[in-house]
């Protein structure tokens, strides 16, 4: 999701971001037929989440927290292109410094974690 701008008065701080009113992804999927996507639907979901995740890689980020309720839809349009949000866990990485950190959401942690 886009960033434009920051505001604070004594009290607050308000962010300007770009208005996605398509919903989350998770509410897309529990509202398709037999709560289920095609392959081909899947397929062009998936692709969008990883180019999000190449993007964070190339700039140095790891969101840390990817899932269906992180992602939004830019339009309720079923083309609609799909915006990545909370990057409250993500961190910059370090190549002299291994994550070790516990983070994430409980629900989609790997059981082996």
């Amino acid at each position: 999701v886009q960033f434009y701008n920051a505001f604070e008065d004594d009290n607050y701080v308000y962010i300007v971001m770009e208005l996605c009113e398509g919903g989350e992804l998770l509410d897309r999927i529990l509202a398709k037929k037999d709560s289920r996507y095609t392959e081909k639907d899947a397929a062009v979901v998936v692709r969008q989440m990883l180019k999000v995740a190449a993007e964070c890689h190339l700039h140095g980020l790891v969101h840390r927290d990817m899932k269906p309720e992180n992602f939004v839809f830019k339009s309720p349009k079923e083309d609609s292109p799909l915006k990545a949000t909370d990057f409250g866990l993500s961190d910059f990485i370090n190549p002299s410094r291994k994550f070790t950190d516990i983070v994430g959401s409980a629900y989609y942690v790997a059981p082996e974690v």
